[in-house]
């Protein structure tokens, strides 16, 4: 399988000709017919088998066919419109790029329209938002770096725009920049307020109780620090950060990354909690972790790692500042701390 984020296929010699072109253009990955494969090709014989191996595989497919035989291929291995990837149809003349499937989060419709300017075909949109002229706050949400909660919620909030009806949006830090949105956006200065809208969004890293039609929106802001004792398994250290998260009421979707002291880099446990939630994992070293000053000292972690705190120090360390929202809290074998990244603000 190539290391390209876009395959593209092809079923006809004058397809075959336009895949290579965008594929150039693009570094992307071009599956043709075996019949017409060239060197720089990836040959197939079965095109339904071929789809059934690769669609999970990358971040996004152009498919140089009849838009039928697409839907027929792919259909079984649609999921959500928050994991499929990125599906765009073009015809083997080149006239027309239409986006598919997943043209807001997945980013059909860029890709389409880039492809588009690239042989110069017109871009098919159809998506309402687009069509109608107003933002889709899934495209505001993921131009900004914002997690979205639940998918199911974007309709009521795209609907409220599309019918014209200004959108209350609580973010009390300012994650999402609305003030050029007057027309579509206004702020909500009080959660609760979002209860009694015809449709909200909320935008924290702390954790609401709302109805399913706000929006949640969480900024990935927060570094967790994490110790433990030598063999502790994933499922130790999820207990711990999922219990605590909990009390304070705040969202996993938020977290950045995990960090930790360098003596745990070849930590099964610890490697596998970060590989399970999808963060990037840190290592310093205990003269870093050193460095940080207001943390809660442990004789014990002194004595067996060289630095009197680990969890508190390895937040604030990736955290760029000092902000420690969560302090040490510990189980019987794993510790943990969160800090606010200072480096990640609101507009």
């Amino acid at each position: 399988m190539s290391n390209s984020k876009t395959a593209i296929y092809s079923l006809t010699a004058k397809g075959a000709d336009l895949a290579r072109k965008i594929a150039f253009a693009t570094g992307s990955v071009s599956y043709v017919l075996e019949r017409y494969a060239e060197e720089s090709d990836i040959p197939f014989t079965g095109f339904t088998s071929l789809i059934s191996d690769t669609f999970s595989a990358y971040e996004s497919h152009i498919f140089i066919m009849a838009s039928g035989i697409v839907v027929r291929a792919i259909a079984p291995h649609l999921k959500s419109k928050d994991t499929d990837p990125a599906v765009v149809v073009l015809d083997q003349e080149g006239r027309f790029a239409i986006s598919l499937v997943s043209g807001h989060l997945g980013g059909a419709n860029e890709l389409a329209r880039m492809v588009a300017g690239q042989i110069g075909a017109t871009a098919v949109i159809t998506t309402a938002t687009d069509c109608a002229g107003v933002p889709s706050i899934d495209m505001l949400a993921r131009a900004s770096g914002l997690v979205i909660g639940d998918t199911g919620s974007i309709k009521h909030v795209n609907s409220a725009l599309l019918d014209g009806d200004k959108v209350g949006v609580y973010d009390p830090e300012i994650f999402l920049n609305i003030d050029g949105l007057s027309e579509f956006f206004y702020k909500v200065d009080n959660v609760a307020d979002l209860d009694e809208l015809r449709c909200g969004v909320c935008i924290d890293w702390r954790i609401h109780d709302l109805p399913e039609n706000v929006l949640k929106l969480y900024p990935k802001c927060l570094r967790l620090g994490v110790g433990c004792r030598r063999g502790v398994p994933a499922e130790e250290i999820n207990a711990l950060v999922t219990d605590v998260l909990a009390d304070h009421g705040i969202a996993l979707q938020s977290i950045v990354s995990l960090g930790t002291i360098d003596a745990k880099n070849d930590e099964v446990g610890m490697l596998e909690f970060a590989r399970q939630k999808n963060l990037k994992i840190n290592f310093f070293s205990a003269d870093e972790l050193e460095e940080i000053k207001g943390t809660t000292p442990s004789g014990l972690v002194m004595k067996h790692m060289g630095v009197g705190s680990v969890c508190e120090a390895a937040a604030m360390k990736q955290s760029g500042g000092d902000n420690l929202i969560v302090p040490k809290k510990k189980s019987a074998r794993v510790t943990m701390s969160l800090a606010k990244d200072v480096r990640v603000k609101g507009v």
